[in-house]
């Protein structure tokens, strides 16, 4: 032990016991996310554990499939005379980025949400090869 202990009780216990991770969760739990290759499309599973429907967001932009979640608690406990004994707020946000690819759009992608579980299904989309365009550089004299 690095730190003389108060009454059997380290003095370190109330920093690393503070809740910086949310008591419904751990911090391992949290966008845990499973890519599962379908025939003509991925499913992507994400473990929201605690997070509400409305607090859930995705978004497509420039190829890139980002889910973002945010949270917060408010934790009042009063004594019979409505002093408080503790109080205690805690708020978060958390994304996770996906490259999708350019082809697909915010219409082909498909999502579910329930129990805490979000399910999209994004379709498989073959890279469109540009075929390059002669430009020609002007000679003069």
């Amino acid at each position: 032990m690095l730190m003389p202990s108060i009454f059997g009780e380290s003095l370190l216990d109330d920093l690393f016991n503070y809740p910086f991770v949310y008591e419904e969760t751990s911090a391992g739990s949290l966008m845990q996310t499973d890519v599962k290759d379908m025939d003509d499309s991925y499913e992507i599973t994400m473990n929201l554990p605690g997070i509400k429907k409305e607090a859930v967001k995705a978004e497509l932009k420039d190829g890139y499939l980002t889910i973002s979640a945010s949270t917060a608690a408010n934790n009042d406990e009063k004594d019979s005379n409505g002093r408080y004994i503790r109080r205690e707020r805690r708020s978060g946000s958390f994304s996770r980025s996906f490259y999708i690819g350019s082809e697909v759009t915010q219409e082909e992608i498909k999502a579910k949400f329930e129990n805490g579980i979000l399910t999209m299904t994004v379709p498989k989309k073959e890279a469109k090869q540009e075929i390059p365009e002669k430009r020609y550089i002007s000679i003069e004299g």
